[in-house]
């Protein structure tokens, strides 16, 4: 089965943004990722899209769920203060769904280093700028095969 784990699109800067932060906002750069991003998976199975309950996260993967059809499931366990353990069991715990899960950067990087703990195919120097995916395939709870792709410009 094959997962894909989306890390927001751009948001503009957090230390200029004034207001709660779960409610910041893509910038028009992270606008034009979010449409990129929709147009990414045309072709892709994807029966569900879970995001953080954020903002940012939400608006990232709204163009692709109008797209497909589909409702964006919202799950505090992928917010910017989840638990990397947690998130990292609620991605392997249902991978018998093609699903597209949308966090944030400092969650992301926790969870790709549990998986490449746990022999996932995953490069020590792997990133996860904004707007990019990994495409996790995984096999009996496992992560088998790995692949990044990064954003638009």
């Amino acid at each position: 089965m094959v997962l894909y784990l989306v890390r927001h699109a751009d948001a503009g800067n957090k230390h200029v943004w004034t207001g709660v932060d779960s409610q910041r906002p893509l910038s028009d750069a992270g606008r034009r990722q979010a449409f990129w991003l929709a147009g990414q998976f045309d072709s892709r199975p994807l029966t569900a899209i879970v995001s953080s309950p954020a903002l940012r996260c939400v608006q990232t993967v709204e163009p692709l769920a109008r797209r497909r059809g589909l409702q964006v499931r919202t799950d505090p366990r992928l917010d910017v203060d989840g638990h990397a353990g947690q998130a990292t069991r609620l991605l392997l715990d249902v991978a018998g769904t093609p699903t597209l899960w949308c966090s944030h950067g400092e969650l992301i990087g926790e969870v790709l280093s549990r998986l490449r703990a746990g022999g996932a195919p995953i490069d020590g120097a792997a990133e996860w700028v904004k707007g990019s995916v990994w495409r996790l395939e995984v096999l009996d709870g496992t992560v088998v095969g790995a692949t990044y792709q990064p954003p638009a410009d």
